[in-house]
């Protein structure tokens, strides 16, 4: 059941929501100024990874991701760092672990027109925050070089720029259309924000590597004492090879399993989430919340039991369980003003409500 998150300066959009929502018709929502979002799961198809013990059988992870909603969740992200007037629609994947929103903005390249730098320069801040280099290409997340002239298509857009340096000087910047190059209007400047929400700089990498290593060193020695041999090597091989991935190309697959180290976050702290890309003020409304609200406060449950089964036969670190749903209680202390909208409602909102 979707939630409806949003930041308004007032209640004014309750107040015209609930002449339909008790008679249950088809409603038109429009705003014509607002930035309005949608942020769900992107998975068209997904099996998590899971270990079955009682069969020996390890089920590695395999999925499907939907690459419109996948843009579609960045555009998210990218418009709640940008904008104040932000409707966002969102399913339970609100509360699933997102990278850091401080990194993410921080992150951000951002190029005006007469400004002093380089081509290799620009070329380098793409590739800090996971944009590919593609001549031939030019997709989602991708950038092409033709002499001094640089396109970038953001992750989060359905155009691209166009970047055309003079020499040491970025002389012109044009939003075009992707497919036929045509322009589509002049800019003064471009912000591309990171193609993944995973990104992190190049001496947050090496620190949280150091201390995957570590944690690797101390779940090793904990297994051996154990006398958990084939553990031991799973653990072992699995976390080297991610490493290796990590110093290569700084991405690896899998890595939100290491947010907890790539944030720098205390073990058993929650994870950042898109409820942290919202300013504090912010309202949230809870569609159908007698059914929500069970479903919000099951999904860590089920998130843990599984991990805790891998982390136990050496297919993850520890670490891994960190990579989860908020519990509810997390969940609440994030809630600001909420509404719930229900017509039977549950005895939680009726509490809350008193």
């Amino acid at each position: 059941t979707p939630a409806l998150e949003a930041s308004f300066s007032s209640l004014k959009f309750f107040a015209s929501t609930s002449i339909f929502i008790p008679l249950g018709i088809s409603s038109l929502i429009f705003f014509p100024e607002n930035a309005v979002e949608y942020f769900v799961s992107y998975y068209d198809y997904y099996q998590p990874e899971a270990y079955l013990p009682h069969t020996d059988t390890y089920i590695e992870k395999d999925s499907s991701i939907n690459d419109e909603i996948d843009r579609l969740r960045l555009k998210a992200t990218s418009s709640l760092m940008s904008r104040d007037d932000v409707v966002i629609v969102a399913s339970v994947s609100c509360i699933y672990g997102l990278g850091s929103p401080d990194e993410y903005k921080e992150l951000l390249v951002f190029v005006e027109q007469g400004e002093e730098t380089t081509r290799e320069e620009i070329l380098k801040r793409l590739v800090s925050i996971q944009y590919e280099r593609n001549d031939i290409d030019f997709a989602r997340g991708r950038f092409r070089v033709r002499g001094d002239t640089i396109e970038i298509f953001p992750a989060y857009e359905e155009s691209a720029y166009r970047i055309e340096l003079f020499g040491n000087k970025v002389e012109k910047i044009t939003q075009i259309n992707p497919v036929t190059g045509k322009k589509i209007i002049d800019c003064k400047k471009a912000i591309i924000y990171p193609a993944k929400h995973f990104v992190t700089t190049s001496s947050r990498m090496e620190r949280a590597m150091k201390s995957i290593e570590e944690e690797l060193r101390e779940r090793l020695i904990e297994l051996h004492s154990q006398n958990k041999l084939l553990e031991t090597q799973r653990v072992e091989t699995r976390t080297k090879y991610d490493l290796e991935m990590m110093a290569e190309i700084g991405y690896c697959s899998g890595i939100e399993n290491y947010s907890r180290h790539l944030s720098a976050r205390p073990a058993g702290s929650r994870p950042w989430c898109l409820l942290d890309y919202f300013p504090e003020d912010f309202l949230l409304i809870i569609d159908e919340s007698h059914q929500t609200i069970p479903q919000l406060n099951g999904m860590y449950n089920g998130d843990n039991s599984r991990k805790k089964t891998l982390v136990e036969h050496g297919f993850r670190l520890p670490s891994a369980l960190d990579n989860r749903p908020l519990k509810f209680k997390e969940f609440e202390r994030l809630m600001p003003q909420t509404i719930y909208v229900s017509a039977t409602p549950g005895p939680y909102e009726i509490k809350k409500s008193e």
